[in-house]
């Protein structure tokens, strides 16, 4: 048994109600515990932290760093790795950097950041095996996938015949063979009904053709199922119409429609659009609105996929997006379906601040943080590579904490993002203690990962350490230590240990008599043989549930 203790830093910790309080830290066997009563006890080690900022690890809802979509991007772009990379050191692995990192960068910079957990959003179920491989490659922070079934064959076929307990079986397996931790819902019908050449849908009314359902009754069933089964984490939802002036209706009509359900609406800024495709000119914010439902809505939470200037790739299970985005920027892309389960859409991007509509996707994220009343509502996120790299976090940070710096970048914009978006008129800035919320209270509450995002007794002892600045950007770019399970895996920049991470999945119960049924149903329906299809144990060395 070894203990680290972490004296005398300024621990901020919300969820336990702390707020940059000096403390001392206990970690035993890489779990936080009570300080000891006994004044002669002594630990292994003491981490000398006066006068530094002490924090649980950061916590990511919201990232694409696995699968298909990612490596399809990497394979697409292979200029945006050239000349960026990390060399081998301290026996670690090199890697390539870009806006699709490796898999060991990604560990790599996400611990540099002090964030030690991250979910990737979007994996489709034929793809869940290769996935975990890459999420065994990538270290230090633990790890979790979301399973795509908003355009699952199966789930609509169940949906339509109105067999509710056989699609709850359904998911509840599908959850299980691939080891997956939530549901994940991208446009709803509308993927399908874009690879079946009808084009997208635009309502959630739309009856997707075959299925004969439409995208309402697979939210709200699904919704259901997720509630039923208990997983932890809501419904995760792409909801039809993204970046698309005008969704910001498809939105609030979503969002009423899953009224009594539990549900995180994903990456809200692309969804949050006024104006018409018949009308461009009319693009504008419609973040007001948006988030007085928020406000008064206690079930939905958000994470805002916050758009940053610069080059990075667009990649969505929603390929008709991918499509979209390729008429309109004139940049190759690559179309990556996945059969029967999803669609996957890769597109290179460039955010540029003089460009009017990418200026106002800037702000209408920085909206967000600052519209939603309850910081717990709301989690940090770029929708990673979408908006922008996980790395541009602390421009987010420094962003919400200074006002005055939010003015200056926003007067560099062009003068229609002033008026077309409310972020001048509003003054707040975020306290350290919101900032802890926004990235690992609120999305470890959001995930429902109890041992995350706090540093109460019982919580896993991953601890960021950060050097107080009065440039947040700064301060947040490296912070002085990092400590995983209770060992200290980055020391003032230098990367001293990879340690493999976790992968955190759930197991929700399902009538076993399903099994031989779900699979007569491929066999029948879908011509597919379940020779080797589940993601094993021998698949997931060092998982955990």
């Amino acid at each position: 048994m070894t203990t680290l203790r972490i004296a005398g830093g300024r621990v901020v910790d919300p969820a336990n109600g702390v707020d940059d309080e000096v403390r001392d830290l206990w970690i035993t066997d890489g779990r936080v515990v009570e300080a000891p009563t006994d004044p002669g006890a002594k630990p292994d080690r003491t981490l000398d932290a006066r006068g530094f900022v002490v924090m649980p690890g950061g916590v990511d809802v919201h990232c694409h760093i696995a699968g298909s979509k990612v490596n399809a991007a990497r394979m697409l772009r292979p200029e945006d790795q050239r000349s960026k990379g990390v060399p081998r050191h301290n026996g670690l692995r090199s890697g390539s950097l870009g806006s699709v990192p490796s898999t060991f960068t990604t560990g790599y910079r996400y611990a540099g950041l002090g964030y030690t957990t991250a979910v990737d959003a979007a994996i489709p179920p034929l793809g869940a095996r290769h996935a975990h491989h890459e999420l065994r490659d990538t270290p230090i922070i633990d790890k979790a996938i979301l399973i795509l079934m908003g355009n699952n064959h199966a789930v609509m076929d169940r949906i339509r015949e109105g067999e509710h307990a056989r699609l709850r079986d359904y998911v509840a397996w599908l959850l299980n063979t691939t080891r997956g931790y939530g549901v994940k819902v991208v446009n709803p019908g509308g993927v399908e009904n874009w690879k079946e050449g009808h084009g997208n849908v635009t309502s959630l009314d739309q009856v997707v053709p075959h299925f004969e359902v439409t995208p309402r009754q697979i939210l709200v069933e699904l919704a259901r199922v997720v509630d039923e089964l208990g997983i932890p984490h809501p419904m995760h939802l792409h909801t039809p119409n993204l970046g698309l002036p005008g969704n910001w209706t498809t939105t609030l009509e979503t969002m009423k429609a899953l009224d009594g359900h539990r549900a995180h609406m994903a990456h809200i800024q692309f969804h949050s659009y006024g104006g018409s495709l018949d009308d461009t000119r009319a693009f504008d914010s419609q973040v007001p609105a948006l988030a007085d439902y928020i406000n008064t809505h206690p079930g939905i939470s958000v994470d805002v996929g916050q758009v940053l200037f610069g080059d990075t790739t667009s990649m969505t299970a929603d390929g008709a997006v991918g499509q979209f985005l390729h008429s309109v920027t004139g940049r190759k892309w690559l179309s990556h379906d996945v059969e029967m389960e999803t669609g996957c859409g890769v597109v290179p991007i460039t955010y540029e601040n003089k460009n009017f509509v990418h200026a106002l996707q800037w702000a209408i994220g920085l909206e967000w943080y600052l519209r939603v009343d309850d910081p717990w509502r709301v989690a940090m996120s770029t929708d990673h590579p979408n908006g922008g790299s996980f790395l541009a976090y602390p421009q987010i940070i420094a962003l919400l904490m200074d006002r005055g710096h939010r003015a200056d970048m926003l007067a560099s914009l062009p003068d229609r993002v002033r008026a077309r978006s409310g972020l001048g008129d509003l003054s707040r800035e975020y306290t350290l203690s919101e900032i802890a919320i926004i990235t690992r209270a609120a999305p470890a509450r959001m995930l429902g990962l109890a041992q995350k995002g706090h540093l109460g007794p019982g919580a896993d002892g991953d601890v960021a350490i950060y050097a107080p600045d009065d440039d947040k950007e700064r301060m947040f770019s490296l912070p002085r230590y990092l400590i995983k399970h209770g060992e200290i895996v980055l020391d003032d920049g230098d990367l001293r240990h990879a340690p493999s991470g976790e992968v955190r999945f759930s197991q929700p119960g399902f009538d076993p008599e399903a099994v031989a049924e779900i699979e007569e149903w491929f066999s029948r329906d879908y011509s597919i043989q379940f020779a080797n299809f589940p993601v094993s144990d021998d698949d997931l060395e060092g998982a955990t549930s």
